[in-house]
């Protein structure tokens, strides 16, 4: 995804770049704020948006690590299979 941002996105070309970080900063200080998402995972995913990129990052938290399952573009319509 990043790759691809790069590449196709001159513009802004570090936008996906900025706003990861903004979102893994989120995470990392409130985990468990984003809501649940429904998953065949087997532990409760949860998701946070990029707003200006519109994916969305599914993550779990395992004990005091957080664990990126997946980034998702929105606009797809359905989520990933998790």
């Amino acid at each position: 995804m990043k790759t691809w941002w790069h590449e196709n996105r001159s513009i802004a070309p570090d936008l996906f770049d900025d706003e990861m970080a903004i979102a893994v900063e989120r995470m990392r200080t409130s985990p468990t704020v984003s809501p649940a998402y429904p998953s065949g995972f087997g532990r409760k995913v949860r998701r946070v948006l990029m707003p200006k990129t519109k994916n969305h990052i599914y993550y779990t938290v395992r004990k005091d690590e957080i664990v990126v399952l997946s980034v998702w573009g929105a606009p797809r319509g359905k989520g990933p299979k998790l």
